[in-house]
């Protein structure tokens, strides 16, 4: 179904405000460190002599400048937003035109890494297209009106607390998919998927696999759709946040060295850290060089909202994706759900008779409680389980997993998800 002009020009403005949430980085978090600074000085002098003493004043200053190579990468990162259809004269006109006390109709899902906050997305789906050994992004094209480039440009649209959580989110992704530092908890999720997905297909020879198509819904940052077309399978991912597609995009098409990059990802909270390494220290990125995919191998990532990208059937006017797929991976992603039977029923609908889903992660609904009138269907596990059978599926390698999500292995808290694991096989 084609894009209205209206869902065009909303989704260029939810675009534009993430390009700004990028530039405006730096001043917003070297602003919150300087409410620090200044802190020291409302405190009683014997009190800000002691601070001083241990080096406390040291401290801000070093994540000062933790926050500005933190900045330094973000910018390349958004250095070329065109590549994903947006002009950026026009861009800056949609900014301009949706003005910061306006109200903004976009929000996101909260991260996993948080579970104390529930947030929802409201993300237009990009169109797709299809690459080898690559990583592609298409976006709705369409004209822009005279009048937006007509009005005034004098007001941007400033990025709210919430913008930056999903920012400072991504950078902890980016330690969770692409850094040394985030294997263990890669080899905790994804190394089972990945035994899983060689198991189903044992009997296939390594140079077959290419045959086969994988998809990974909520690919995030695609480190494990970029695993598993390293093993020689056909994979796509899917992932409809701009911060991931933005930051995702960087990674695979425009990182050529190992730990090329070096990130800052926990100086954003002073809160739970043991001492300085666990506040200050540099994350070394890519740990693997993202374009060493074999020659000839079918990977790539598509923009959009899982349910309208995949969801289409035979007669619709999108392409049908009905029994096209050989297996479906999914790895904290189907609680993201907000009407969990569809979900399955599109994952069951597109795999390919004797397809196999692949699960793991927990229950964290991320629409519960969610204030914009949105559904939201919350099952149990065991009621998940029992949909899954219904629907078509005959389950089973099932156990349950300890795990963390963008976890600061440094800190005094963190949070361990008891995520579910299983193997499901499309029977009817």
């Amino acid at each position: 179904m084609p894009f209205t002009q209206q869902e065009i020009e909303e989704e260029r403005v939810h675009f534009a405000n993430v390009i700004e949430t990028f530039r405006q980085y730096a001043p917003y978090a070297l602003n919150a460190n300087n409410r620090r600074r200044k802190d020291v000085y409302i405190i009683p002098i014997e009190d800000r002599e002691l601070l001083e003493g241990i080096g406390y004043k040291e401290r801000i200053a070093a994540t000062d400048k933790a926050i500005a190579a933190n900045a330094e990468f973000l910018n390349k990162v958004i250095a070329n937003p065109e590549i994903f259809g947006h002009d950026l004269d026009e861009m800056e006109a949609e900014m301009a035109a949706h003005p910061s006390d306006e109200p903004q109709q976009y929000t996101d899902r909260h991260p996993h890494g948080d579970p104390h906050a529930h947030s929802h997305s409201h993300e237009h789906p990009h169109s797709h297209s299809h690459g080898s050994n690559s990583h592609m992004h298409g976006s709705p094209a369409g004209p822009a009106t005279s009048g937006v480039k007509e009005r005034n440009k004098k007001r941007k649209y400033r990025p709210t607390e919430h913008d930056m959580e999903k920012l400072r989110s991504t950078l902890k992704q980016l330690v969770r998919d692409w850094s040394e530092e985030g294997k263990v908890e890669r080899d905790a999720c994804y190394e089972p998927i990945k035994e899983a997905l060689l198991e189903h297909f044992s009997d296939i020879p390594e140079e077959e696999r290419s045959n086969f198509r994988v998809l990974v819904p909520g690919a995030g940052l695609g480190r494990l759709a970029w695993d598993v077309a390293k093993l020689g399978f056909a994979c796509q991912g899917n992932e409809f946040s701009h911060y991931m597609l933005l930051a995702s995009f960087y990674m695979l098409n425009r990182t050529d060295e190992i730990n090329k990059h070096t990130i800052y990802p926990y100086v954003h909270s002073f809160s739970n850290i043991v001492n300085n390494e666990g506040l200050l220290r540099g994350i070394r990125i890519p740990d693997v060089l993202p374009s060493s995919l074999p020659s000839g191998s079918d990977f790539s990532l598509v923009a959009g909202d899982f349910e309208e990208i995949y969801g289409t059937e035979d007669g619709d006017d999108a392409e049908s994706h009905e029994g096209q797929w050989d297996a479906v991976l999914t790895c904290f992603f189907i609680d993201t759900a907000k009407n969990i039977v569809n979900y399955l029923r599109i994952i069951h609908r597109i795999l390919a008779p004797g397809g196999v889903w692949i699960n793991l992660g927990p229950l964290l609904w991320h629409w519960e409680n969610n204030t914009t009138n949105d559904p939201s269907i919350e099952l149990t596990l065991e009621e998940v389980k029992v949909l899954a059978r219904r629907i078509g599926f005959e389950i089973s390698n099932e156990r349950t997993i300890d795990t963390t999500y963008t976890n600061n292995a440094q800190s005094m808290l963190g949070y361990v998800y008891h995520a579910e694991f299983w193997t499901a096989k499309k029977i009817v």
